[in-house]
């Protein structure tokens, strides 16, 4: 299955890191086209995934969770650290290698520690998406990830806010179709700021490093 490269170009003096997308395409395109300014110098915070010098603000949105209850994006988060990942539940490789990756990483942290940080997965197909299909199909990885849904402008407003682009549906020659969508996981911390995001390939210990390191810096 073909799917976007990652890609990295240079803003000026700063790298705009872009983390490209996940389950359609042959070309390379930027999984954010307003620029995630990173810094090119080691972290001193120590995080191994790419830091923000600017960092995006969780919308105050509302969504849908999988029960079928009202879920907004800033009140409803109550943990100290948020991850947010932006896919689909027929997505052919990336979003499962990444709901697995998280999963792997979030096991290699104590359960305290564990119990401080919240996964939402924001789908971007929710024609097929029902709550129903989306907790059947996060329950693989992890029970506790909360699935969201809404209609496809507001998913694509909220996921432009946070520099990750939705292009919607690609039609395919068998009649199905498949979702252009950015592949970044952003960490969020309690002021409900992303400082940091992880490629699709980042290393499960690199992940596990870095949640823990943002619940220590969220407490």
């Amino acid at each position: 299955m073909t799917r976007y490269r990652n890609t990295a170009v240079l803003l000026l003096a700063a790298v705009a890191l872009l983390a490209v997308a996940g389950c359609a395409g042959k070309e390379d395109k930027p999984d954010n086209p307003g620029g995630a300014i990173i810094r090119t110098t080691q972290d001193p915070n120590g995080m191994r995934g790419a830091v923000l010098d600017r960092p995006y603000a969780m919308p105050a949105a509302t969504l849908t969770d999988t029960d079928g209850n009202a879920f907004n994006l800033v009140t409803s988060t109550k943990k100290p650290v948020t991850l947010v990942f932006f896919g689909y539940t027929n997505c052919p490789d990336v979003c499962s290698t990444v709901m697995a990756d998280v999963a792997s990483a979030l096991t290699k942290l104590d359960k305290p520690v564990q119990d401080q940080i919240q996964m939402l997965f924001i789908t971007t197909d929710p024609a097929r998406d029902t709550g129903p299909v989306m907790r059947k199909y996060l329950d693989r990885f992890d029970p506790s990830f909360v699935g969201l849904t809404g209609s496809l402008t507001s998913i694509k407003d909220i996921a432009q806010a946070v520099g990750v682009p939705v292009e919607g549906m690609q039609k395919l020659p068998s009649g199905g179709y498949e979702v252009g969508h950015g592949a970044q996981v952003l960490g969020f911390g309690k002021n409900d700021k992303a400082t940091v995001l992880w490629l699709e390939n980042a290393a499960i210990g690199d992940l596990a490093h870095d949640f823990g390191k943002l619940v220590e810096d969220n407490r």
